[in-house]
């Protein structure tokens, strides 16, 4: 199935965007410190990280940039960890797709390791790694990036929050789509790289 394009309503968005400026920078650059800083996140997601946590990233993509600035925060995309596989499952402009730990830590500028408030139990943890794996293959959903969603297409968010749909309530008061920058609304913050020191861009 091809990919749809970007909404045409995008780009007169993201333009506004860039013209009147946002807190978060709209481009980021990776720091010299870059291998160290990879490697400590990769230690701490092994060591801290359970099945069914979501890895919340700043990358380094042209998408990464447009959702940061478009959300005006700080992260621009987010993964559900498989720590057992050394994999995370997660939805890009390609699609749903498995990718390993060692590879994705390659994309984020900053990271954040959040434990999903629904992950009660090794068996509900369980079951929405399994869930995620088993939406690899569908498509992306590019409305995602405006606070739209498509049924049966997933932004990056859309897929973290699906993968534990069946212990959401109505009282959690989810939105449709979740910027990535709000997840921690509805996790525990295990780790959190940090911002990058100005002197170390």
């Amino acid at each position: 199935m091809a990919e749809c394009p970007v909404p045409r309503l995008l780009l007169p968005l993201t333009l506004a965007l860039l013209v009147g400026g946002c807190s978060s920078p709209l481009v980021v650059h990776p720091p010299a410190n870059r291998v160290e800083r990879e490697a400590l996140a990769f230690r701490e997601v092994l060591r801290l990280g359970q099945p069914g946590d979501w890895l919340v990233i700043r990358g380094y993509h042209a998408t990464d940039h447009l959702v940061s600035a478009l959300t005006d925060a700080p992260f621009s995309h987010v993964a559900v960890l498989d720590p057992e596989k050394g994999q995370v499952i997660e939805a890009e402009g390609k699609g749903l797709h498995t990718t390993p730990l060692t590879d994705f830590m390659k994309k984020a500028h900053r990271l954040m390791l959040l434990r999903p408030q629904w992950a009660t139990t090794p068996e509900r943890q369980k079951a929405a790694v399994e869930k995620a794996r088993s939406l690899v293959g569908r498509p992306y959903d590019f409305t995602g990036l405006v606070g739209l969603n498509v049924p049966d297409r997933y932004y990056c968010s859309e897929l973290a929050v699906a993968v534990y749909a069946p212990h959401a309530s109505r009282k959690d008061r989810l939105a449709l789509v979740l910027p990535p920058g709000d997840m921690h609304f509805w996790a525990t913050i295990l780790w959190d790289s940090g911002p990058v020191p100005v002197g170390e861009r």
